[in-house]
């Protein structure tokens, strides 16, 4: 069976926490991700994302200059790097997670999302699942 390890991704882009909501906002659009970890050097602070910037920083009139500290989201899941494949994608489903820190020693060593868990054969299944369970029903979207 694959650990975490084996299709975590380990080159990770990340903000620190006293960049601006702007800073973190570029980055998000020149790697095209949703999320980026707020890490202070290699320790795991937080994370913020596309919708934390929407709902806490635009709508709540914060201004683009904002710390990033201020708005993340600081109750993270983690995994470890040893975690099975497996066990990861149910738990990102039951906790609809779309991406998992994955922390050895306090120190962020990489990330995985659920595309990561979808091109590996054995956890087809498994990330479809995780998919399906994070995903809104459509009776949500207007």
């Amino acid at each position: 069976m694959k650990s975490l390890k084996d299709v975590m991704t380990t080159d990770v882009e990340c903000c620190a926490p006293d960049d601006n909501l702007y800073q973190a906002a570029v980055k998000m659009k020149k790697y095209d991700i949703g999320s980026v970890p707020v890490c202070d050097g290699d320790h795991l602070l937080g994370m913020i994302t596309d919708r934390d910037i929407v709902m806490r920083g635009v709508a709540e009139k914060r201004p683009n200059s904002c710390d990033v500290k201020e708005v993340m989201s600081e109750k993270l899941v983690t995994a470890d790097p040893g975690m099975i494949v497996d066990q990861a994608a149910q738990m990102m489903a039951e906790r609809q997670i779309r991406r998992l820190p994955v922390v050895e020693n306090q120190k962020l060593v990489g990330i995985v999302s659920l595309g990561d868990l979808a091109v590996h054969t054995s956890t087809t299944d498994e990330a479809s699942f995780a998919l399906s369970e994070i995903s809104e029903r459509p009776e949500v979207h207007h």
